[in-house]
């Protein structure tokens, strides 16, 4: 439906819409999963068969569910719902858990806050009843049975005194087994004794009995992670403009500047929530290759990032919430300058270079060799995005739990340019049994050896490709031009595998 008529559906849909009610199958039969306002008003409820349906009311509209649209939708709720607490957690396929603890007091407190959350999703097209107490278990029940939406601390017992079995989030089988011995309400499970209805019904019943209660903790757990450091703000009138979301980047990186300092810390990772005054909610993240503090720098970031989004950050209405997290930090270490002020042996520029790229392309737009064990050519450098070898040995040193990636101490000259797989060649006149050769095609030209240096044996790793791996022997060659070629046989003359294979691994120059 809102697809169809809009997001704000609900405030303007037409008289003439029909009834409707989406289905859903269920043991090989068709019955009605969730309907509207106008269905229920002509007795329909959720479990009906679609035929019943039908043959009572012929005019109602009947659309098959989605399930995996309800789940993106339910997720994109989850995330609009970060406007009023970062921990927010999925409940089932129709529910969110919000933990409001030390966020009321922004909205003008709880009740200012469940009617201003109530009123935004009314206007979104959503039918929603929400629930508010101390604990999770007695707010979950408020929602979905309670007439009212606020149970004050120490009224837990009192309110879920007459509730059905069902507000206690237990299991069907279980609620038929405590109806079939009479007990009803959760009133009734309340005044029986405790003992026998653990072994008779299970652990489970008392656990979510004392968690409504509030005699038992119960933890929300995010759906994301919590950001250590975040400041936002919230816009009478919503923007649209990109330079207007960046002036106000450059606002909110100043004030995470102060509590960076305090923890003597710099960013990593962060990210730009942008919320729509219609509910989407756009998430932009961007890295640092070093730990960084400086509102500037940070701007000049999310500038490339929003720059790469142009075309597809569609600001619909404008944004009337920007909050900008800190997903991850770092030690800080201030830089020694020398005499002329500039730092000595920084990498300050190269980092904010790459950092810039990576944010108007990704991550792995730059890459840098890191060495890696293994004494085989095209196995010894692996490349990695530049961010990340910047969290071993970085700017700001090594920390605990972190290891420094290993300079490679001196060793035999290696080629300038280093195939990523050796390229067979063919070659004629080769000294037998250790000799280079005379000649070699590669790439369908001969070439003429003028001046050989070698060989330079590399063992097989047997432990990775076996023990039948040949034995490498490598040569430094030198042809009539001037041109450096760097050559391996791979095994040997005279033995029961036959003639050994050439191939070329790298060039000098």
């Amino acid at each position: 439906m809102r697809q169809r008529l809009g997001r704000s559906w609900r405030s303007s849909r037409p008289r003439t819409q029909p009834p409707l009610v989406i289905s859903h199958r269920e043991k090989n039969t068709q019955r009605i999963a969730a309907l509207d306002e106008q269905a229920e008003r002509l007795r329909l409820k959720p479990g009906m068969g679609i035929a019943d349906a039908r043959a009572m009311h012929p005019g109602i509209e009947i659309v098959e569910a989605d399930t995996q649209a309800d789940r993106r939708l339910l997720e994109s709720l989850a995330d609009w719902c970060d406007r009023y607490t970062p921990l927010v957690a999925l409940d089932g396929q129709d529910g969110l858990f919000l933990d409001i603890t030390g966020c009321a007091h922004l909205f003008g407190g709880e009740k200012s806050m469940l009617d201003d959350m109530l009123s935004r999703f009314f206007h979104q097209g959503f039918d929603v009843r929400a629930g508010l107490a101390s604990t999770p278990g007695a707010a979950w029940a408020a929602a979905r049975f309670c007439a009212t939406s606020v149970v004050s601390p120490g009224e837990e017992k009192k309110t879920m005194a007459p509730l059905p079995l069902a507000a206690l989030r237990l299991a069907p089988e279980t609620v038929a087994s405590l109806e079939s011995v009479g007990l009803r309400t959760t009133g009734a499970i309340l005044q029986a004794p405790r003992a026998p209805l653990a072994r008779r019904f299970g652990k489970a019943l008392l656990m979510r009995l004392d968690q409504a209660l509030g005699h038992l903790e119960e933890a929300v757990s995010p759906r994301l992670p919590v950001a250590p450091l975040s400041v936002e703000r919230h816009l009478s009138e919503p923007i649209m403009q990109m330079d207007e979301i960046e002036r106000l980047v450059l606002l909110l990186a100043r004030s995470l500047k102060a509590d960076l300092e305090r923890r003597g810390e710099g960013a990593r990772a962060l990210q730009l929530l942008l919320f729509r005054v219609d509910g989407a909610v756009s998430r932009i993240g961007v890295g640092t290759s070093r730990p960084l503090r400086e509102p500037g720098l940070i701007g000049k970031l999310f500038h490339e990032r929003l720059a790469a989004l142009e075309d597809v950050l569609d600001a619909g209405y404008g944004f009337d919430l920007v909050r900008l997290s800190v997903l991850a930090t770092a030690p800080f270490e201030m830089d020694q300058t020398d005499f002329t002020g500039d730092v000595s042996g920084s990498d300050e520029d190269l980092a904010l270079f790459v950092d810039r790229v990576s944010a108007r392309q990704d991550s792995n737009a730059v890459l840098k060799p890191v060495p890696v064990e293994s004494h085989i050519p095209e196995r010894a450098v692996s490349f990695v995005p530049f961010a990340e070898t910047g969290k071993a040995s970085g700017h700001a040193g090594n920390r605990v739990g972190e290891t420094a990636l290993a300079r490679p101490s001196p060793g035999p000259e290696r080629p300038i340019r280093l195939f990523p797989q050796p390229e067979q060649v063919e070659v004629m006149a080769a000294e037998v049994p250790d000799g280079p050769p005379a000649r070699f095609r590669w790439r369908r030209a001969l070439y003429e050896v003028a001046r050989a240096e070698g060989p330079e044996r590399i063992s097989p790793e047997w432990w990775r490709d076996g023990a039948d791996e040949a034995t490498r022997d490598y040569f430094r060659i030198e042809d009539a031009d001037g041109r450096r070629y760097w050559l391996f046989r791979q095994g040997f003359y005279g033995t029961t595998q036959g003639n050994p294979r050439w191939f070329l691994q790298g060039l000098f120059a």
